[in-house]
């Protein structure tokens, strides 16, 4: 499938396209949201993933072609301040997605990581029918951000180093707001559970409690999609 650009105002933004093969469309959109180290490999096979259970995956390039190195900072700056080219991009994203003859028109989002965090500040936004959050961010205020939200899935580590109050907030928000939502903790998993690393960065991983762990990996997948079969296949 294609590296594309999309439009974004009167911009384009680089991305990645999987279109699903079978069944015939209509299908209905995700966008995919990538973590701290851009758009990847593993971010393009998990919109791969999407596209073989028939659904269109556009993963953005939140960092416009640029090395995440360069990019990171200014990312985690507009995740905290809610506002920014990021959310502009993923906004278009989901615009250009629906807008397509082979969309059913409905569209979720998901993302890991920093992208986590994106994916559950668009889920308030207009347009999105359900959000997968994955070890992302979960902002303090989160019983006010979240207000109109979507439906949201999340999956977080228990071993995370940035601990599990970000899934705990979480859970209490979404059942203050009454929004629909399955919101899991993995005790013996940390940070970035569901990336494989190969080599010495396997080595690094495991050092820094961001082992793959297959097992919840697997679990979580089968959550995520039951969850966005629901709201936007069922």
């Amino acid at each position: 499938m294609p590296d594309i650009t999309y439009p974004v105002g009167r911009n384009w933004r680089p991305g990645y396209l999987a279109v699903p093969s079978a069944p015939p469309g209509p299908w209905p959109a995700v966008v995919v949201i990538h973590e701290a180290f851009g758009l990847n490999a593993d971010i393009r096979s998990k919109a791969d993933e999407f596209a073989g259970r028939g659904y269109l995956a556009l993963a953005p390039d939140l960092f416009d072609g640029k090395s995440w190195i360069r990019c990171i900072r200014s990312a985690f700056r507009q995740l905290r301040a809610g506002r920014g080219a990021a959310f502009d991009a993923l906004d278009a994203a989901r615009e250009f997605l629906a807008a397509r003859p082979d969309c059913t028109g409905k569209t979720g989002v998901i993302g890991f990581c920093l992208g986590g965090g994106f994916a559950l500040l668009c889920a308030p936004r207009p347009g999105f029918s359900v959000a997968s959050v994955n070890y992302g961010e979960v902002p303090e205020d989160a019983e006010v951000v979240l207000a109109g939200s979507c439906p949201v899935v999340g999956s977080f580590g228990g071993l995370d180093p940035m601990g599990t109050q970000h899934p705990e907030r979480l859970q209490r928000a979404l059942v203050f707001l009454e929004v629909p939502h399955d919101v899991h903790i993995y005790p013996g998993s940390g940070h970035r559970f569901m990336t494989p690393s190969q080599g010495g960065g396997a080595v690094l991983a495991r050092l820094a409690k961001m082992s793959f762990q297959r097992a919840d990996a697997a679990d979580a997948r089968q959550r995520i999609f039951a969850f966005f079969g629901s709201y936007l296949q069922g």
